[in-house]
């Protein structure tokens, strides 16, 4: 029996299943590239009027890329989520990509993450979000799997499906979009989905050998800017109140931050 319980030990989750990657031709469409929102749902209002207001002077049609990290540390992750699956602003077309955050969320929803590892990276407020209060829960639900049963059922299927539809990378020629980066070196078919959601340093070292222009998020700066062929437009909206995106257009680039 000590060697059964032992053994579960080395039992590790289901792997997940790999996330669809686009390719788009953007090079007639004005595109505006949001960084992690963090349940900053205020941000993200005032982020999406800044970009109507200024696409109003632009021909042609005009997509959101949204580049994940929609829940979790902000406020306001449920209502954040439920924004983004209502219909995009009028003449816009808007696709969202996964965020790490977005897959721990979907992993303990599925009960491969344990709530615990899930707070850790903020969910207490996506709880909140959604009409949980976590002290309470565990005043009135003794066992955690109780308190995991409820919290699974309160979020709305809708959402979950959110969650699980979410794409990864999108080739869209000279630039690439994705959450975290890319690692040096590795066929664009090649990349993996843990990389493109989670790497850092091995990306940043790099960035000035990068073949195309990468927009991504996943780790907060100050200011988006340049920095070789990268551009990081998470300026750390949970934290700063900036919430940024860059706007591609003619190949060239603007950035707007709230």
């Amino acid at each position: 029996m000590k060697n059964f319980f032992q053994s579960l030990r080395f039992i590790r989750p289901a792997p997940r299943a790999p996330r669809r990657r686009l390719s788009i031709d953007i090079s007639r469409v004005a595109t505006y590239i949001v960084g992690d929102v963090h349940g900053c749902y205020d941000q993200l209002m005032v982020l999406e009027r800044i970009i109507t207001e200024d696409a109003r002077r632009l021909p042609g049609p005009k997509l959101i890329v949204m580049l994940g990290d929609y829940v979790d540390r902000g406020p306001a992750s449920a209502q954040v989520v439920e924004h983004l699956l209502a219909p995009p602003p009028e003449s816009f077309h808007r696709i969202c990509l996964t965020g790490n955050h977005e897959m721990a969320m979907l992993d303990y929803l599925d009960g491969h993450l344990s709530l615990e590892r899930w707070l850790q990276m903020g969910a207490a407020h996506t709880l909140l979000s959604y009409g949980m209060d976590l002290e309470y829960m565990q005043q009135v639900y003794r066992s955690p799997q109780d308190r995991d049963s409820k919290i699974r059922a309160a979020i709305p299927e809708p959402h979950k499906d959110f969650l699980r539809s979410l794409p990864i990378l999108i080739d869209a020629g000279p630039f690439l979009f994705v959450h975290a980066g890319i690692r040096p070196g590795i066929p664009l078919d090649e990349q993996k989905d843990e990389d493109l959601v989670f790497i850092r340093s091995e990306f940043f070292d790099s960035a000035h050998q990068l073949e195309r222009w990468v927009i991504h998020g996943h780790t907060p700066v100050e200011k988006a800017r340049p920095e070789g062929r990268r551009i990081n437009v998470d300026t750390g909206a949970f934290y700063s109140g900036r919430l940024s995106a860059l706007r591609l257009w003619n190949r060239k680039g603007r950035i707007f931050s709230t």
